[in-house]
C-alpha cells in the first residue's frame, strides 16, 4: 500500500461513510454502517453483525436491502452502533462456512470497535448462522439474537458452548419453513446446561418475522446492555 492510498484510508473514508452503507470486502463482501457521529468522536462503538436469510445469497449486496437491518438503514434509520452485513455466496450457508474470522479482523483493523460489545443477529438461515458463529467463537460475543433459526444436527453436541452468552430468540408457532421445534430443542439443551436464553414465542406467526427489526426496538436496547 503506497503513502497516498494510506492517507486516503486514514482521513477520507471515515467521513465519506457517514450515514451510508459502503461496499467493503473481507472474505465475503459486506455492507457497513457507521453511526452518524462516528467521525466526530474518538470513542469505540458496539458492533452488530447481521446475517441475512437464504433468499439474499449471491454477489449483489443490494439484495440485502430487501429486509432486515440493511433495509432499515436504506430507509434512513439511525443506529448507535456499527452494523456489518456480510453476504453469503450462492451454494453456501452461514452455518458451515468459515467467514467470521476475516470479518472480525477487517473490522478490528479499520474501525474503532468495542470488542466487549460484539453482537450477532440473523433471520432464518441467518438465525442458524448466529447460533453457529457464537458456538465457534463464544469468547467474542456479548449477546446474540437469532430469529426463526436453528442448529444443524451435527452441532447438537456443541449447544452448551452458548451457555455463557445471553440469547434472545424469536420464533413463530406457525412457522412452516423452520418449525419452532428447532428453537425448542436448543432452549431445552440450554436449560440443561444452565444457559441464558430468553425465548419469545410468536403465537400464530409464520416464517416472515423480519418486521421485528423495525417494530421491536427493545431488541437493540437489550443487546446494548450486554457486555463481555
Amino acid at each position: 500500500m503506497n503513502l497516498k492510498t494510506l492517507l486516503f484510508l486514514c482521513f477520507f473514508i471515515p467521513f465519506a461513510k457517514l450515514l451510508a452503507q459502503e461496499k467493503t470486502k473481507a472474505k465475503y463482501n459486506y455492507l457497513l454502517y457507521l453511526p452518524k457521529d462516528y467521525a466526530k468522536t474518538s470513542k469505540r462503538y458496539p458492533v452488530v453483525v447481521y446475517l441475512h436469510g437464504g433468499s439474499h445469497k449471491g454477489q449483489d449486496l443490494n439484495k440485502l436491502k430487501g429486509y432486515g437491518l440493511p433495509y432499515l438503514i436504506d430507509k434512513g434509520e439511525d443506529f448507535e452502533f456499527i452494523i456489518a452485513s456480510p453476504q453469503c455466496p450462492d451454494n453456501k450457508y452461514w452455518s458451515n462456512e468459515n467467514w467470521f474470522d476475516s470479518l472480525y479482523l477487517d473490522l478490528s483493523e479499520k474501525y474503532r470497535i468495542d470488542s466487549k460489545r460484539m453482537y450477532v443477529t440473523g433471520i432464518s438461515m441467518g438465525g442458524y448462522g448466529a447460533y453457529t458463529v457464537a458456538m465457534d467463537f463464544p469468547e467474542i460475543f456479548a449477546a446474540i439474537v437469532p430469529l426463526c433459526g436453528g442448529i444443524n444436527d451435527s452441532d447438537t453436541s456443541r449447544i452448551c458452548n452458548l451457555r455463557d452468552i445471553p440469547i434472545w430468540t424469536f420464533h413463530g408457532t406457525a412457522d412452516d419453513k423452520i418449525p419452532i421445534k428447532e428453537t425448542e430443542r436448543i432452549a431445552a439443551q440450554l436449560r440443561f446446561c444452565k444457559g441464558n436464553m430468553k425465548f419469545t414465542r410468536l403465537e400464530n406467526a409464520g416464517h416472515g418475522i423480519e418486521y421485528l427489526y423495525e417494530k421491536n426496538r427493545e431488541i437493540y436496547t437489550w443487546m446494548l446492555k450486554q457486555r463481555r
